[in-house]
């Protein structure tokens, strides 16, 4: 088989014209996609920089804030302790004079024939007083 000589696209309408026509619409498309494309990464980045500085800032609000309440709940339990310190010497002061008084109170140094004896001398001793301020009372 020969083959047949190469004639060009001379009988075609296009020809050269029509290939460039080709090639600047597909350039076109092209640049039309890539720039569409290019928008919309650049909407995407600008989105996500947009979160990521508002997360960022969250976060850092956050930590502070989470540093001033461990600070403040340090300071709280600093002054719970001191509190506590201050209670237990006052309880262990009170209960060693609680301990210096209980003798005293609790023990019974006298019989009970001898309470009733002092008892019924009291009392014959304000007879006696009544006695003699009524006396007095009515030869005045």
């Amino acid at each position: 088989p020969e083959m047949a000589a190469y004639k060009g696209m001379g009988g075609s309408s296009k020809g050269v014209i029509g290939m460039l026509e080709v090639i600047e619409s597909d350039f076109s498309r092209l640049e039309t996609d890539t720039r569409a494309s290019e928008d919309q990464a650049a909407s995407e980045y600008n989105k996500f920089m947009k979160d990521s500085k508002a997360a960022k800032e969250t976060k850092h609000k956050r930590e502070v804030q989470l540093k001033l309440d461990k600070d403040q709940t340090e300071f709280d339990q600093g002054q719970v302790k001191k509190d506590l310190e201050s209670a237990q010497r006052k309880l262990d002061a009170a209960n060693k004079y609680y301990d210096e008084l209980k003798p005293a109170c609790l023990e019974v140094h006298v019989s009970y024939e001898e309470r009733v004896a002092r008892r019924e001398e009291e009392i014959a001793a304000l007879r006696q007083a009544y006695e003699i301020l009524d006396k007095k009372g009515k030869g005045a």
